[in-house]
Order: C-alpha cells, then structure tokens, then sequence
C-alpha cells in the first residue's frame, strides 16, 4: 500500500478509490500491517471516535470507508451481504493489499464476518465490536434499540441510548467525551446517510440471518484468529450470542467490557486498541 500519514483522524484528508465502476471513498491513518474497518448501520467515516482510531494507528495502518452508496462513496449499498464485502475486496485491491486484518463494527461486523468466510487467504485476523456471529441466534435486538436506531436525526440522548449504557453514569461521561471527540473534524465531513438507503441495511441483515452462504459453518471451521469485542449490555446484538460458539469454536476470543453498550470502542477507546494491537501480536501467523 503506498497510501502513509501521520495525521490524526479528526484531520485526515479524504480520499476515493476508482475501482469497478464506481467510487470508494476511505481515510487511512497511521503506518504498519493495515487493518481496514467496516462500519455500523448509518455510519459512515465520521463516526468513528478520533482516540480509538489514533490510538490504534499508533501501530497499524487504519483504514476506514463508505460501503458503495453510503456517504461520500458512489453507487448503491447491496442487499446482498456478500456484494457488501466485495467493497472490501476491491478497496484492497486497489490499495494493492493482499493480506490485511479486518475488523468491524455491529453491522459492519456482519460484513466482516462474511469476507472473511468467503476470502479467508486475505486476511490475518478477524477484529468484530459489537455485532453477532451469521444465521440464527437465541437473543434478539431490544425495542428500545429499534425505535431509537429509527429516529431521523440522532441527538446526544439517542447516542447514549444507542452505543451506551443509559443506566451507567461512568458510560453516561464517556459518551459525552466521546461525542466531543468525534465533533472535532469540522472539515472534509462525510454525508449522512439517508433514510431512503436504511432499508437497504436491513436487508442486509436479514440475508445475513437467513444465511443461504452458511457462514455460521465457515466461521467454525476458519483457521484464523477471531476477537470479539462487547458491552456486557449491547441492546442490539447481546454478547450471549456469542457463548454458544465459545465451546466449540478454538480460535474465537472473547472481551466483555462493564457497564458499556454496543459501541464499547467508543466507551473504552484507548482499552479497545489495546486489546486489539495486543491480540494481533500475540496470535501472529
């Protein structure tokens, strides 16, 4: 990859990959093996707090994008999950990486997953926050996540309902630390996703439940090093989902943080990286 900076999240200037007919916009922060980031349902670069990133970049190369359709990237979001991913495969491939970690963030865990069963020889290792393992699983979303995740615009009340833990003070300060980081980029700013797109995720999701590629299956078998990082109370992909694999699937670690919800990178970001930069370099190829 011959794209390097030093800058820091909140400053990175903005960039767009030509690749298949259409443009991918990404930012890439930090130098050293590269970990490209997928991200949660109405996400897009903006939205990733500035010290869990930077504090990552401090070893890693971070690249983070918009999935086609989505902010500053041109064409349309899929609704298959797995033409999601390929947003990944041709980011690289333009960045000219062959093998890189991948990580992602709730919905963009889903599209994580699904690249990393149907592209296993590109990564190293897979990273996921707040999200939930393919197909079927016992614990559903709360409502409460439901109609709030719905609202048009989302104020500061619904960021802490949504990627907090409303019921914790100590989550209560760090959303709001965190809202004020995220704040400070007030140039070269991404495009909100509109409601018309939000549909779009949902299927998504839902051809990722139904799971006709049988990822569940793949992810068991992959021979990669899987860390899964969440809140003790993620309202919309409980943690419990993932207690059902950790018996039977040898390469899966798993990280529960307290009194955080589902964006406990944003809560913890600085204990995030941590683990994250630590686990890489503890379970190298």
């Amino acid at each position: 990859m011959n794209t390097t900076t030093h800058a820091g999240a909140a400053k990175i200037k903005t960039a767009h990959a030509e690749t298949e007919g259409r443009k991918i916009a990404y930012r890439v922060i930090g130098t050293g093996e590269p970990i490209i980031w997928c991200n949660r349902f109405r996400g897009t670069m903006d939205d990733w707090d500035p010290a869990f990133i930077d504090r990552l970049a401090k070893k890693h190369s971070v690249i983070i994008f918009d999935y086609s359709g989505v902010g500053l990237s041109t064409g349309e979001l899929p609704t298959d999950i797995s033409q999601v991913a390929n947003d990944v495969k041709d980011l690289a491939a333009v960045l000219q990486l062959e093998k890189f970690i991948i990580g992602g963030w709730s919905y963009g865990g889903l599209v994580a997953q699904i690249f990393s069963t149907h592209y296993p020889k590109m990564i190293t290792h897979t990273i996921l926050i707040g999200t939930k393992p393919p197909g079927q699983n016992e614990y559903p979303t709360e409502q409460l996540f439901i109609d709030t995740a719905s609202h048009l615009h989302n104020d500061f009340e619904d960021e802490v309902i949504l990627f907090f833990e409303p019921a914790s003070e100590l989550s209560r300060q760090s959303a709001r630390l965190s809202h004020e980081r995220i704040a400070e980029r007030v140039t070269d700013k991404d495009i909100p996703v509109p409601e018309a797109t939000w549909k779009r995720y949902f299927q998504g999701g839902i051809d990722y439940t139904v799971d006709n590629f049988n990822a569940r299956e793949k992810l068991m078998q992959l021979e990669k090093p899987v860390l899964v990082i969440s809140g003790d109370h993620d309202l919309v992909f409980p943690v419990e989902n993932w207690y059902a694999l950790t018996r039977t699937m040898p390469n899966l670690y798993l990280v529960v943080l307290p009194q955080s919800g589902h964006g406990p990178q944003h809560q913890y970001p600085k204990l995030c990286a941590k683990y994250i930069i630590d686990f890489i370099k503890s379970s190298q190829h």
